[in-house]
């Protein structure tokens, strides 16, 4: 019978070569470790690089594409890398983006250049020479936005004679602009990012662009069922901050007009200045798409956050459901009403009390049935008001729906951490 200390290295060797076969080695690389410690080392070594990957950080390393990576941000292509996972970006040198910054493009123009230049697939320097005869298709984040006519959104790619490898637009005649250089960063089967010669030419990727039409925010509410939030902002003054943040990127949480509407009677308790603070709360000063709330469970700071009053809530997410998680209640995204980057806009069901506001847990949307003890519930209904300072003391939050499927229910993350607490378990027996 195998020892358990054997039976969980044989098992967390076996995941973690799975998941990147780039790691396997390692399981014959440590000879001094017992089997225990192995496994506890590679659960760690799982759990650090279960986190998205991050372009601008990856480029941040390597000064002499800084013009690339500031124009990734600017044209918020780069939260658009981030969020996918798997992804080839084709980065260009500084000088090889003065040719390009030359032309003069306007930046929604210089967007599409530069999309053509992220592929929607993986290709690590190893990849590119082994390409089944010699030449393949792929598609680029210009073809995904929509804004590409035919097959102006495909690259060529061709393994070359003498080692080289070629990429060209498919709608440029079959030329081959530029050559790979290099491999910059490759994470196996996520991210590979891969320098090259000069830019690709595409003359639909270069063609103009109109600017997209400016945003309203409180009339995109209006007409989808948030025309009470939206009153709201207006009449308050609040508006102008969530106005002020869209071309930086916004996420709202906007509570739906019946959620408002039994809230009023609250609303109208607050000053005015905590009554800026709580619609404020429902702010996220950066695009989140939903993807985005999923695999980056944790603390959200809001347009609310200032200094001392945190002003800050949790995201959490159970399968497709996404949740906020305040200490004083739990509300949930029950839809998107805007999906338009910078700018995005979900419904929730309940308003968020910010505990600077709110000290009284909520209570729970559908109550237990009383038993036969006639216990009473200890927490009551949170309707009073507090004052600017943050409370005392944090409330327990009796919200959170439990976890009715085990482990299957658990994000990536938490399994990682369950395992690693059974692994620490097996040590001290």
């Amino acid at each position: 019978m195998r020892q358990p200390h054997l039976t969980l290295y044989l098992y967390t060797s076996t995941i973690i070569s799975s998941l990147d076969p780039t790691h396997s080695y390692l399981l014959h690389s440590q000879p001094t470790m017992s089997p225990a410690t192995t496994a506890l080392f590679f659960l760690l070594l799982l759990f650090s690089t279960s986190n998205a990957h991050n372009i601008t950080r990856i480029l941040a390393k390597h000064p002499e594409f800084s013009t690339f990576n500031h124009y990734l941000t600017l044209t918020h292509l780069a939260s658009e890398i981030n969020r996918r996972e798997t992804i080839t970006v084709l980065a260009l040198n500084n000088a090889a983006m003065s040719s390009l910054l030359s032309k003069q493009l306007s930046l929604y123009t210089l967007k599409n250049v530069l999309s053509l230049h992220v592929l929607v697939d993986y290709f690590g320097s190893k990849k590119l020479h082994q390409i089944t005869n010699g030449t393949a298709l792929t598609s680029t984040m210009f073809q995904a936005s929509g804004a590409a006519p035919g097959s102006s959104g495909y690259i060529n790619i061709t393994d070359l004679k003498g080692g080289k490898v070629g990429f060209g637009a498919e709608n440029n005649d079959g030329n081959l602009d530029a050559v790979y250089v290099k491999s910059v960063a490759e994470i196996p089967y996520n991210i590979s990012v891969l320098q090259i010669s000069q830019v690709l030419n595409s003359a639909e990727a270069e063609a103009p662009t109109a600017e997209p039409s400016k945003l309203n925010l409180t009339e995109i509410m209006s007409k989808q069922g948030c025309k009470a939030f939206a009153d709201l902002l207006i009449s308050s003054g609040a508006d102008a901050t969530f106005n002020e943040n869209i071309d930086g990127g916004l996420t709202v949480f906007c509570p739906t007009d019946p959620v408002i509407k039994d809230f009023m009677p609250k609303y109208k308790n607050l000053t005015a200045s905590k009554k800026v603070s709580l619609l404020l709360y429902h702010g996220v000063p950066v695009y989140q798409s939903m993807q985005m709330l999923k695999s980056n469970n944790g603390i959200m700071n809001t347009l609310a956050t200032d200094g001392a009053n945190k002003y800050d809530f949790t995201i959490q997410n159970d399968g497709e459901v996404v949740t906020l998680e305040t200490k004083v209640m739990t509300a949930k995204i029950t839809g998107t009403l805007k999906d338009e980057e910078p700018l995005i806009v979900y419904k929730i069901n309940k308003v968020l009390l910010p505990r600077e506001l709110y000290k009284a847990v909520e209570a729970p949307a559908e109550s237990p049935k009383p038993s036969k003890s006639k216990s009473k519930s200890k927490h009551k209904v949170a309707d009073a008001p507090e004052s600017d300072a943050p409370a005392e003391s944090d409330p327990a939050d009796d919200q959170t729906a439990d976890n009715d499927n085990g482990v299957a229910g658990l994000d990536g993350r938490r399994l990682v951490m369950g395992m690693l607490s059974l692994c620490i378990g097996v040590l001290l027996m």
